[in-house]
């Protein structure tokens, strides 16, 4: 079995990290474009063209499926590139997890890229999932390219930024961007308010590597006796093969892909 994700970055990372733990015997492919980052100030058609070479790049290593893990991606070439690979090669896009987070009556807010906040797609998933909830649609400038370069001091900022423009009396707060759940633990941080129940945080990495295993029809493997053989990791940057960034290998998703030991505690 083999798994091909693309992001503009290391976005793909928490993805590829749940595809592991559900089936750690999966070859996974992860293909981005981190010369061309960021990709949320970007038009329509020039993220459709990125996302494209991505996964052309990709599709020759001759994947089952391929996630599209990039909220911009999913938001703008999702159409094109469902045309071009589908049937063959089932593609399965990110949608941000305003249903869930809508579930418990809200109020919800939205943290997503420039390019993301107020678009046609999120305003229609709000409509269609989140309707009669009070949600807050929050843009975060400069959070993902923080996170792309682990810069921690871009990275509080815009997370200050970010929960400085967010209603303190939330009640589920949706990542839209999957940069966002790399920082997951500093987001929840800047956002709980220390006298209110805790706020529930929304991903899609779980949600989308469960979808790409029902795709092409596989199931989560279960516990054994003895561990199956780890999958083989290949990494595509910009087109070219490579070794996962040395920047990946700051978060706990990159050191689990990369064989490395995870931090105690």
């Amino acid at each position: 079995m083999k798994i091909a994700l693309m992001d503009s970055g290391i976005g793909l990372l928490p993805a590829a990290a749940a595809v592991h733990r559900l089936r750690p015997d999966a070859d996974l492919v992860l293909s981005s474009d981190p010369d061309s980052m960021p990709w949320g100030p970007r038009t329509p058609e020039d993220v459709t063209q990125r996302a494209l070479a991505c996964v052309r790049a990709a599709a020759a290593h001759r994947p089952d499926a391929v996630i599209i893990a990039c909220n911009t991606a999913s938001v703008h070439a999702l159409p094109a590139l469902r045309a071009e690979f589908e049937p063959g090669l089932p593609v399965i896009g990110t949608v941000p997890a305003i249903k869930p987070a809508a579930a418990g009556g809200g109020p919800v807010a939205i943290w997503a890229t420039p390019a993301t906040t107020g678009s046609p797609y999120q305003r229609r998933l709000i409509r269609d999932f989140a309707d009669g909830v009070q949600v807050t649609e929050v843009a975060c400038p400069g959070l993902a390219e923080a996170v792309q370069w682990a810069d921690s001091a871009a990275i509080d900022a815009a997370v200050a930024d970010a929960a400085a423009r967010t209603p303190r009396d939330i009640r589920a707060l949706v990542l839209g961007c999957t940069h966002y759940e790399l920082v997951a633990d500093r987001i929840r941080a800047a956002v709980q308010p220390p006298d209110a129940p805790p706020i529930a945080l929304h991903g899609s990495a779980g949600a989308v590597a469960a979808q790409a295993l029902r795709r092409i029809g596989a199931t989560p493997a279960s516990p054994a006796p003895t561990p199956l053989p780890e999958g083989r990791l290949t990494v595509i940057l910009s087109g070219r093969e490579a070794a996962l960034p040395e920047v990946a290998l700051g978060y706990t998703e990159g050191r689990l892909l990369a064989r490395e030991p995870l931090p105690r505690g």
